[in-house]
């Protein structure tokens, strides 16, 4: 990751478009360069996030925004783990301080943040803060951290207008890529957010109409969650793809600008990603942020 920026400017000089592994910059003045580079070639930049293209992140979104099922979202909570092995801890660039930096924030944070920003519609939280468990190897580099994001306008919102999101990422734990979504009308909980159990179909489960559960002491009375399975003809790796090279068909066949949604999308999650480092390196201080 370290060697991204060098590259990938010289790539976009080059009249290349980019598709950018995660993270994608050590920090987002880094990424303004590689961004910069694009806009000003008139190339297209995509970040790896694959999980965003699949369909069922699209029946997802159809539920949050689109019908405003689930209502107002509450509280997001997003896991990414998975257990490193002694020679990972030994030799792999994700622990290296000169190769990638940022560590397990960097490799598994960015799934979270990406999350938490989607089912917020890609608004920034007013503000993050790490939690007081992170752990890091000898050199500082982070190999495990949790943090929370606040969303809140001002001092006087009502508290049901709230947002609070929950991210764990570590290289110290068993896999798990858990996403739970708790809004005022449902919930959406999944399993394999990023990694899918299968690739030719996917499920979430989903939680309607929380008005009617009673007698909650004896059970789920009425409503039980409802298993959603939205089938997949490609594998979400060459859905993204797929997606990269439409957009690049448009520009160079029908002279389309590059599609700016995906840029956006990377310089906000790394924007918080930012955040949370600096948060990391203050000692758990609320850092703010702010639409720039």
């Amino acid at each position: 990751m370290s060697l991204h920026v060098h590259w990938a400017v010289l790539a976009a000089r080059k009249k290349k478009h980019l598709l950018l592994e995660k993270p994608t910059a050590l920090d987002v003045t880094e990424l303004d360069r590689i961004l910069a580079a694009c806009e000003s070639n008139g190339e297209q930049f995509m970040d790896g996030s694959v999980w965003l293209h699949h369909p069922r992140t699209v029946k997802m979104k159809e539920m949050l925004f689109d019908s405003g099922l689930l209502g107002q979202v509450h509280l997001i909570h997003c896991t990414a783990t998975s257990m490193g092995t002694t020679e990972f801890f030994e030799n792999n660039i994700r622990v290296k301080v000169d190769l990638d930096a940022l560590g397990a924030l960097g490799d598994l944070g960015c799934y979270c943040i990406g999350a938490t920003l989607w089912s917020k519609n890609y608004k920034l939280p007013t503000s993050v803060t790490a939690l007081p468990d992170t752990l890091k190897n000898s050199d500082g580099v982070i190999l495990s951290c949790a943090a929370s994001l606040h969303y809140y306008d001002d001092d006087n919102q009502p508290i049901e207008k709230s947002t609070t999101a929950i991210i764990h990422c570590s290289f110290l734990s068993y896999t798990c890529t858990d996403l739970s979504i708790s809004a005022s009308k449902g919930s959406l909980h999944l399993k394999d957010f990023i990694i899918l159990f299968q690739e030719d179909s996917a499920f979430f489960n989903c939680t309607l109409d929380a008005k009617k559960l009673v007698e909650l002491h004896i059970g789920w009375n009425i409503v039980k969650p409802e298993k959603v399975v939205v089938d997949c003809e490609l594998p979400q790796e060459a859905l993204m793809v797929q997606e990269l090279a439409r957009i690049v068909e448009g520009i160079k066949k029908s002279g389309c600008p590059p599609d700016s949604k995906w840029p956006k999308i990377s310089r906000k999650t790394q924007l918080v990603m930012d955040a949370i480092k600096q948060s990391v390196d203050l000692g758990c201080k609320l850092v703010y942020l702010k639409e720039n």
